[in-house]
């Protein structure tokens, strides 16, 4: 893994799940050795933690704190205002093994950057990427100028889709757009909520056909992530998956795909029909 590796999590259309999948992944790999029935506290002896920091990079529509049960005392604003630092405004998730910097939900200056305070967050995650071995950016739903300039900073972007046709579109929408903003950036596509590994499979197939038709070349797919009551159960206790349900069918799916994300991709290979 490089010194730093920063993740961008998007999608084109919102009810993915991207926001449950950005802090899922945070705590998945920060706990990467625990086994699937252990405790997610606890740590190999001997082995150092690594920095992790869950970046809520949803513009105006922030909910990572929310997602999480924190009420931190400072957020994004506040770094881009200059009320606090990066360490200032962070806010540690002791369960998770991660810290977060909240955004700040309904906020129209922040949803609607301007040029300069585009840099200035640019420059935050600068900051971030110096003082963390892992960034994680939640970025807002869409194909907006914002979205397009923090997905150009990822080393990797994870491109969140599910089964509805809409979904798969907009994805489409997120890879052909990364594309020409990154011509040789790396690109993945993970499948949520799937009804089954081989309804994913077929869902990504959709999706990388048009981009081998349409761009030239398809992006990988990450991993599938089957539909699981236990996720909405975590969401509404204000719960890390990995906690409440080590076992369910969506934590092993979040641990298969997790450390793939730090290496190297694979070249994709469509599924047949």
């Amino acid at each position: 893994m490089k010194a730093s590796h920063l993740l961008a999590i998007a999608s084109g259309k919102g009810g993915v799940g991207k926001t449950w999948f950005a802090a899922t992944l945070a705590h998945t790999l920060a706990h990467p050795l625990v086994h699937p029935l252990a405790s997610p506290s606890a740590q190999p002896p001997g082995r150092p933690r690594r920095r992790i920091l869950l970046l809520d990079a949803d513009l105006g529509l922030a909910n990572v704190d929310i997602q999480l049960g924190l009420t931190p005392a400072r957020d994004l604003a506040d770094v881009l205002a200059g009320r606090a630092d990066l360490a200032g405004a962070v806010a540690t998730h002791a369960e998770g093994g991660f810290d977060i910097l909240a955004g700040r939900s309904g906020s129209g200056a922040l949803a609607t950057l301007d040029g300069a305070a585009l840099a200035g967050f640019c420059a935050v995650v600068a900051d971030a990427r110096a003082a963390y071995d892992i960034v994680i950016l939640d970025l807002g739903a869409g194909v907006d100028r914002t979205v397009r300039r923090l997905a150009a900073l990822a080393d990797t972007l994870v491109v969140l889709a599910t089964e509805e046709p809409t979904s798969i579109t907009d994805a489409y929408a997120v890879v052909k757009l990364h594309g020409a903003d990154c011509p040789g950036g790396d690109r993945r596509v993970v499948v949520n909520q799937a009804s089954s590994p081989a309804s994913g499979a077929r869902t990504y197939a959709v999706l990388a056909r048009a981009a081998r038709q349409f761009l030239g070349s398809a992006p990988p797919l990450a991993g599938v992530i089957r539909r699981d009551p236990a996720v909405p159960a975590a969401i509404r206790r204000q719960s890390l998956l990995l906690s409440l349900h080590p076992g369910s069918r969506a934590a092993a799916d979040m641990r298969a795909l997790a450390e793939p994300l730090l290496r190297p991709a694979v070249p994709a290979s469509i599924p047949a029909a």
